[in-house]
């Protein structure tokens, strides 16, 4: 198995390693702000969300439009202004969930060669596919490592799952 596939399906295990991680909450948990960070588990779940949406559009013009412009996004405005701690963490799994399984398949139909093209992000400079897919894994393992210490907080500590077994 090639490097590139192992990344595709370390994203594509993104939608099962979220939901074991929010599994059994009750709304007031996963709307308390026990720490650490000042955001709920339903923010980051909401966060996520939005976050990959963005980084399916950065994918996406990545591939079909190389060179193309990826804008950044102030994830703090968007948890704001959004009120995302009001949003519903049943629909932000299933947006996680549609867009991983759509974008995994788009990344599955490219070529090895597709993974060297680069976009311009608006704050980091030129990134390839593989930089911007890889980031996307990561993405999601640094919050969930909130995500659990959070819930051991509540007091309802979980054995962490990662999409990356070295996190």
């Amino acid at each position: 198995m090639s490097a590139v596939s192992e990344l595709i399906d370390l994203y594509a295990q993104g939608p099962a390693t979220l939901e074991y991680a929010v599994y059994g909450l009750s709304d007031e948990q996963l709307r308390a702000r026990p720490g650490p960070g000042s955001w709920s588990v339903a923010e980051l779940v909401a966060h996520l969300a939005d976050a990959d949406a963005v980084g399916a559009d950065r994918i996406k013009r990545t591939i079909a439009e190389p060179g193309s412009s990826l804008l950044a996004f102030d994830e703090t405005a968007w948890n704001e202004r959004l009120r995302m701690q009001d949003s519903s963490i049943a629909d932000a799994l299933a947006l996680f969930r549609a867009n991983r399984v759509w974008m995994a398949g788009i990344l599955r139909r490219c070529d090895e060669a597709d993974f060297k093209l680069r976009g311009t992000h608006s704050e980091r400079g030129p990134v390839t596919l593989a930089d911007q897919v890889a980031g996307m894994v990561g993405h999601l393992d640094h919050h969930l490592k909130f995500l659990y210490a959070k819930r051991s907080n509540l007091r309802t500590a979980i054995q962490p799952r990662y999409s990356r077994p070295s996190v």
